[in-house]
């Protein structure tokens, strides 16, 4: 067995194309190989900035011979058949056996093919995995980029090193020849180097200051810039995406500590970190405390001499110029008040049928408030916060009125998207939310409004934080509902894959928000309320006008008919003229009266967030089938008491009872719905019930009320426990008990009996939706 290398080396490969790079590499490796029957014993892929490599190892010299059958037509056919056959065969008509297939002679072809060197494989292999490489970017260059039949790759293509054992793969790509020569790093060893074969690959390497193994790099840079964090008093803050990209920006990583001035310091600690990640790929620390320090990690792709004073000076230089600019923007935006800065969003159009950004501020700043006056955001949520922007954790004050909440909460509102046009969220739209929570606090505003700006975008993920103070709650949910409904109502739901406006995760953020907030609501009335705003919005005064003129105008028609009832109708359509001649009156009647195809909008949307509940509570742990179980009742749009139920259901299904209840009530619904039972109601026999059949009939007596009692007490295992109660008598009454007796009474009276049992368990749950 044989190893096999391969060397694709060119200009600098973006590191953010390493990892998929390696991954294609192997793959279409691994698929031109299969095609010829081979495979490798193991695939092994490197990359760096200037080459993306591959090890195989265990490669047989050549492939083994394979003898393949092709049947064909019968000897008899006619000779236009077999010709064909002959020619797909690649054969002469003395070359064909003949074999007896079901008793009629037929024709066979037996091809044998010999086996083919691997170095030939191989030859073949190179270009085309070249050419077929997915690169999500690619170029041509040199004259031959005149032609689009040229070579794309990711940068142009300098050398192809091939060796298969320690022999040169002869191939060629677009004028590039392979070879056993590569060269060094860049600056140490940028001489030729000539590989022996893939064992000596990395180590040949590694002697001319090129680390090819990128976990290896990576390992590096962490211990390095660890290490120069921790000699200098501080921490470093370890950023996974950052390791990776500086792994892929060098062949000889060698992790420098700089400082700059303590001044920038003033600057919110997340803008100088971005600023140094995003700009400068450097790592920041911090101090024992855990505050930001003046302190950086760079990464440089040399040895230096002078121990890399030169390179840190260099880059301490560039960071303060791109500090000074992070500054500037900070102070420049800091003078202009944020309510100015809001009025700048009326020319940001949010989607050409729903208007602006600042339509749409004033949608969520009435759905915050009116959150806050039915106190389903309520002070009873309010605990310790975990700090305003640019402040200390604040706690909400148990005195502070509805009124109170609810103006902090529309003043938030107001001004949470108006960072969106400051110059520092220009630069960097990752700080939208924690800039105007820093200006917020900055300029004066309430530490519970800076924190709601700062905070309302969460939770962004599954792994993100939820906000818990109740300013914040509000203007978060809000806004998710608002988008929600805004976009369902003008029919740009997600489908499939599609989602282009997140909407996915608008509802998981608004039911972890309800559900990890314990917020008691319907959601169905939230979802109105929510579109209401937005179809008041977009109602004209004309279209409000003209509204009001057609009423007026049938109410003048039904006034001239000499008919009791008619004029009442009239009169009627006279005041609903009058009431909503006003804007605060036509929204007042469509919170009653929404058409049926935004109803119908309206359902998708409450659909969407069941299926969206499902989803979450299938990757915490839950089953589907017991949130299918009691979706299937019907009716339940309070997300904490539906999942209450669920996590109740799913505890007493993993008992002993929840089984054997289970086991029962679906013998019961099998035997019911063989006999077309559907709706019974079942009354004391007139007969002397058999004793496991009284035994089942006292149980129900029992497990009934304390069933209804729990569930409408929301105490679900208590419910649970009162089920668990029928399990005894179930099981007994299908042993001792004949249902399709063949009196037609008693026969009557068991089976309305098992349906009062199915119906006693539907309290709880469907548990026809119930595996098992």
């Amino acid at each position: 067995m044989t190893d096999f290398l391969l060397e694709l080396r060119s200009e600098e490969i973006p590191a953010r194309m390493q990892d998929k790079a390696r991954e294609d590499l192997a793959r279409l490796f691994a698929a031109e190989l299969e095609k010829a029957g081979l495979k490798a014993g193991e695939i092994v892929t490197y990359a760096t900035p200037r080459r993306l490599a591959l090890i195989a190892r265990d490669l047989p010299a050549q492939t083994e011979a394979v003898s393949e059958e092709l049947k064909g037509p019968p000897a008899d056919a006619p000779d236009a058949a077999i010709d064909g056959f002959l020619r797909k065969a690649g054969l002469t008509r003395d070359a064909l056996e003949t074999r007896d297939v079901k008793g009629r002679a037929t024709l066979f072809a037996v091809i044998d093919k010999p086996g083919q060197a691997t170095a030939e494989v191989l030859a073949t292999a190179i270009p085309a995995i070249v050419r077929a490489f997915p690169w999500p970017k690619s170029m041509r260059w040199g004259d031959a980029s005149l032609s689009t039949e040229s070579l794309r790759w990711v940068r142009p293509l300098q050398g192809i090193v091939a060796l298969f054992g320690d022999d040169v793969v002869e191939c060629e790509v677009a004028g590039v020849r392979s070879g056993a020569a590569t060269v060094g790093h860049r600056f140490h060893h940028p001489g030729v180097i000539t590989i022996g074969s893939a064992s000596d690959y990395v180590e040949k390497l590694r002697a001319c200051h090129v680390i090819v193994d990128q976990n290896e790099r990576r390992a590096t840079i962490a211990l390095g810039a660890k290490m120069a964090a921790n000699k200098a008093g501080l921490t470093l803050i370890e950023d996974e995406g950052l390791l990776i990209e500086n792994a892929g920006l060098t062949e000889w990583p060698v992790p420098l500590l700089g400082r700059f001035d303590e001044a920038f310091l003033d600057v919110p600690p997340e803008v100088i970190q971005l600023t140094a990640r995003v700009n400068q790929k450097y790592f920041v620390c911090q101090d024992a405390a855990g505050k930001l320090a003046n302190a950086f990690v760079c990464t440089a792709n040399i040895d230096a001499a002078d121990g890399g004073a030169k390179i840190v000076e260099g880059n301490q230089k560039v960071l303060a110029a791109r500090l000074s600019d992070a500054r500037f923007f900070y102070d420049t935006d800091l003078k202009v008040p944020l309510a100015e800065q809001a009025k700048k969003l009326e020319k940001i159009v949010f989607h050409e049928k729903l208007g602006t950004v600042a339509d749409k501020v004033e949608r969520v700043a009435k759905l915050a408030r009116w959150l806050v006056e039915q106190q389903i955001v309520t002070l009873a949520k309010a605990g310790v916060s975990r700090g305003s922007a640019g402040q200390e954790p604040q706690e909400t004050p148990a005195f502070a009125g509805v009124t109170e909440l609810a103006d902090q909460a529309e003043r938030a509102a107001r001004l949470a998207k108006a960072d969106l046009v400051t110059g520092m969220v220009g630069e960097f739209p990752e700080l939208q939310g924690l800039m105007g929570g820093y200006y917020a606090a900055a300029q004066g505003e309430d530490a519970a409004v800076a924190e709601a700006i700062r905070d309302h975008y969460k939770p962004v993920g599954q792994g993100d934080d939820v906000p818990t103070a109740p300013v914040t709650v509000a203007v978060s949910l809000a806004d998710k509902l608002d988008t929600l409904s805004s976009f369902f109502l003008i029919e740009e739901q997600p489908t499939g894959s599609r989602d282009p406006f997140a909407l996915r995760r608008a509802a998981l953020g608004a039911i972890r928000l309800i559900v990890e907030g314990k917020l008691r609501l319907p959601l169905g009335r939230l979802i109105q309320e929510a579109a209401v705003y937005g179809l008041i919005q977009r109602t004209s005064d004309d279209d409000i006008a003209s509204a009001v003129a057609q009423l007026q105008n049938d109410a003048s028609d039904f006034g001239q008919q000499a008919d009791f009832a008619a004029e009442s109708v009239g009169e009627g359509l006279r005041a609903l003229a009058e009431r909503i001649s006003s804007r605060e009156g036509y929204e007042g009647f469509l919170r009653g009266s929404l058409q049926a195809g935004d109803m119908q909008a309206l359902y998708e949307l409450e659909t969407f967030f069941a299926d969206r509940l499902k989803v979450q509570q299938r990757e915490a742990g839950v089953r589907h089938d017991l949130i299918d179980a009691v979706f299937a009742l019907g009716g339940e749009d309070d997300l904490v008491r539906l999942l209450a139920r669920v996590h109740a259901l799913q505890a007493f299904m993993g008992t002993d009872d929840g089984a054997n209840l289970l086991a029962g009530y679906k013998r019961a619904a099998n035997i019911l719905k063989k006999e077309g039972v559907t709706d019974a109601v079942w009354s004391a026999p007139a007969y002397a019930p058999e004793p496991a059949e009284a035994a089942l009939i006292a149980a129900l007596d029992g497990a009934e009320p304390k069933a209804a009692a729990a569930v409408e007490g929301e105490r679900f295992e208590e419910a649970m426990a009162a089920l668990a109660t029928l399990r005894a008598p179930i099981d007994a009454f299908f042993t001792d008990v004949t249902v399709n007796d063949a009196d037609p009474a008693k026969r009557e009276s068991r089976l309305a009996l098992l349906a009062r049992m199915r119906d006693a368990v539907h309290r709880v749950a469907d548990f026809g939706k119930i595996e098992g």
